[in-house]
Formats: C-alpha cells, sequence, structure tokens
C-alpha cells in the first residue's frame, strides 16, 4: 500500500519526492538567497496580499506548532499566501528531548517534506534544522544538502547551552553550510557564518 491521500478530485502522493538515508527522509535542495538585508516575519502574521515590504522578507515557523499544522495537511492550501514572500524556512516542528524519538523524527521529516513540496512549486526554501540529545543526531540532519544555507533558532536554548552546542557542532560537521540563519542571539562560541536576526524585528510587520 502507498500513502496516497485524495485532495478534491486528485490523488495526492505523499511519496513523490526524492529521500535519503536509512530513514528515507525528502530532501530538500541546495539553494541560494541573497544574504544581505535578511529580514523574517513570522507565518502567524503572514496575510493575503501583503504590503510590498513584508513580502520581501522569509518566512519563519519558530512559533508553536499548532500555528502551522496546515502546512503539512493541507499543503497546497496555505501554498497561494506563502508563495509572495521572498523564501520560505521550512516549519520547526518540534524535537523535544522529552518526545519519543519516532515523533521527532515524524518532526523532521515533516520538515523536510513541506519544504519539497515548496520547492516543487517553485518556491526558494532554507531547511530550519533542530535536534535535541545525541540519539536525534542519527536522523535530524537528514534530507538536507552539504553546504546548504541552514536556518536555526534560539529560543529557549538557554536553559540547555550544552546540549544546543553539541547538536549545533554535529550539524556543523554533517552539513558544512555555507551560512546559517540564527533567530535569536547566538551564543558566542558558535562557528561559522551566522546572520542574526532579532526575533523582535520579526513581529514588527507593516500593513
Amino acid at each position: 500500500m502507498t500513502s496516497i491521500e485524495m485532495r478534491g478530485n486528485a490523488l495526492f502522493s505523499r511519496n513523490s519526492f526524492a529521500s535519503a538515508g536509512e530513514w528515507q527522509i525528502p530532501i530538500v535542495e541546495r539553494q541560494e538567497v541573497d544574504l544581505d538585508n535578511i529580514d523574517l516575519i513570522a507565518y502567524s502574521d503572514i496575510r493575503s496580499n501583503d504590503s510590498e515590504q513584508n513580502k520581501q522578507k522569509g518566512v519563519h515557523f519558530f512559533i508553536d506548532d499548532y500555528r502551522f499544522e496546515g502546512v503539512y495537511r493541507n499543503p497546497e492550501q496555505s501554498l497561494g499566501r506563502l508563495s509572495q514572500y521572498r523564501f520560505l524556512l521550512t516549519p520547526d516542528y518540534s524535537t523535544y528531548s522529552d518526545m519519543n524519538y519516532w515523533r521527532q523524527m515524524e518532526s523532521v521529516a515533516h520538515s523536510r517534506w513541506v519544504g519539497a513540496f515548496w520547492q516543487d512549486q517553485g518556491q526558494i526554501v532554507i531547511p530550519t534544522i533542530s535536534w535535541s540529545d545525541r540519539k536525534s543526531f542519527e536522523f535530524c540532519f537528514e534530507g538536507v544538502e552539504k553546504h546548504s544555507i541552514v536556518a536555526i533558532g534560539m529560543i529557549g536554548c538557554k536553559r540547555s547551552r550544552n546540549e544546543f552546542m553539541n547538536g549545533y557542532n554535529e550539524m556543523l560537521n554533517h552539513i558544512e553550510p555555507d551560512a546559517i540563519i540564527c533567530f535569536g542571539n547566538p551564543f558566542k562560541e558558535m562557528e561559522g557564518y551566522i546572520i542574526s536576526v532579532d526575533y523582535r524585528k520579526s513581529r514588527k510587520v507593516v500593513r
């Protein structure tokens, strides 16, 4: 049996994109974006026919999961609004250390699948990377091509700085990203080409 769903009168396949690794996680292909003047807007703040200033931003998903569940469950429905923006970060589905690993893996796979879908629809997509403990390193970096530009979030990381840095350094080794869009203030020991984005600024939208 294959993973086929009905969407109106059309068949919709969840297995329609190339995958990688032992867990066959969908691949988000490496794409370029102009790293000058990177600005972000929260998915919860986007609107249909948004202002020209907001359209020059990338959309981030560093918000509660329930606010963006629909981008995976009904991906076509949100695409019209999302396609007007400069680029899209993949959804930041939770990978908390107290979650069962199958749920963390599901979060990673859903995020990559959505990114692959958006790329298939002609969007510029930057993969968001998240992790929990060392065991999550087995799957949380899969589906991202080497030397990609990636995004990470710093919200809540100060409470588990050492664990965060373990994952961050593993990400550098595994993906070797060309640049890292960092939502929030990076730790001083974080290496790599980091573009820091103030999370407070991302909520100042222009209408």
